[in-house]
């Protein structure tokens, strides 16, 4: 069984890397872009974590590639302040806007504002059918994979961690869900209840309280396999505490590619056991070039997917690297 997972893992992992192929093919014959004249509003929930800051650097950097004039803001992690700044937005009629991340709920009613004024809207991570175009990551194939790579490390059978604090995120939402899907051929493979919260601020904290509070319960080996989450700061606070505690058969596992995270999976003495790593600078870039093709009169898509990289034990040493030389690149260590 655990030949076949694996098999599982690296078709997956072959499909991606066409994507890839496909996407720096029609990359290279994409007309040239302007924004020159265009003001650029751009919302986003917060960039205190490395994905949400490379993101809006990214849609920054390419509004002023393009000649646009960009206003750029940050909510700050806060769902009110992110909607006074999406009205300070509307107010403003830029050209069009850019909205990254946040709690759809709470976001919904003023994305629908954005269009009922007559305003363009482009979304990051954020998918909504008020969008013109959502540009992402593929997280249906992210989070297939992941859960995929854990089942396969877990041989096919044991108990799994499950951080799930923030289903109202659509990338989080997605993410679970196929994690859920995945499981349904694993009878084997249980998620612990009540499931675990991670929390924003304080996330590294209350996960590796989380995780060590729950590895007391448990304090036979083998009684836990696993720890997931959608995103990869909880598996930071997870992995710490696997370690504190000297749980090395338990690996962790999570999504978006931090540089801290992938330095982990690369040590092979570390719990991390995988992180599908994504491209939040090409995100946000990619995002602003279909906003530039849209007021230029092009058809865009309702989705755009940046190819991501599942990085885990085996290929880490070959497929780390390129992410942490772009971290370093862009400053962030």
């Amino acid at each position: 069984m655990r030949n076949s997972m694996k098999g599982l893992v690296k078709a997956l992992a072959l499909g991606l890397a066409a994507a890839c192929s496909l996407a720096a093919i029609s990359g290279a014959s994409a007309e040239e872009l302007s924004l020159k004249g265009k003001r650029i509003g751009v919302s986003a929930i917060g960039t205190d974590h490395y994905w949400d800051l490379m993101a809006f650097k990214g849609i920054q950097d390419r509004v002023k590639e393009l000649g646009g004039e960009v206003i750029a803001l940050d909510a700050g992690r806060k769902d009110q302040q992110q909607i006074a700044q999406l009205q300070t937005l509307i107010a403003q009629k830029p050209d069009a806007i850019i909205e990254q991340l946040g709690n759809l709920e709470v976001l919904n009613p003023w994305l629908q504002k954005i269009r009922d004024a007559g305003i363009p809207l482009f979304t990051v991570d954020t998918a909504t059918p008020h969008a013109i175009n959502n540009t992402t990551s593929n997280n249906y194939n992210i989070g297939a994979e992941i859960a995929l790579q854990m089942v396969a490390d877990m041989g096919g059978k044991g108990n799994v961690l499950v951080f799930n604090g923030f289903y109202s995120v659509p990338v989080c939402k997605i993410r679970y869900d196929q994690l859920k899907y995945v499981l349904t051929s694993f009878p084997d493979v249980k998620i612990v209840e009540p499931e675990l919260r991670d929390v924003i601020p304080n996330t590294v904290q209350s996960a590796y309280s989380n995780v060590t509070d729950m590895l007391t319960k448990s304090p036979e080996k083998g009684s836990i396999g696993a720890v997931w989450a959608c995103w990869d700061v909880p598996q930071i606070g997870a992995t710490q505490a696997v370690e504190a505690a000297g749980r090395n058969e338990v690996k962790t596992y999570g999504i978006d590619g931090s540089p801290e995270v992938i330095k982990m999976v690369m040590d092979p003495k570390s719990s991390a056991g995988a992180v599908a790593a994504q491209q939040p600078y090409e995100i946000g870039k990619t995002s602003v070039d279909n906003a530039a093709k849209y007021l230029a009169g092009q058809k865009v898509p309702p989705f755009t997917f940046v190819p991501s990289v599942l990085i885990n034990k085996e290929n880490a040493a070959e497929k780390g690297k390129p992410f942490l030389d772009a971290a370093e690149k862009a400053g962030v260590k």
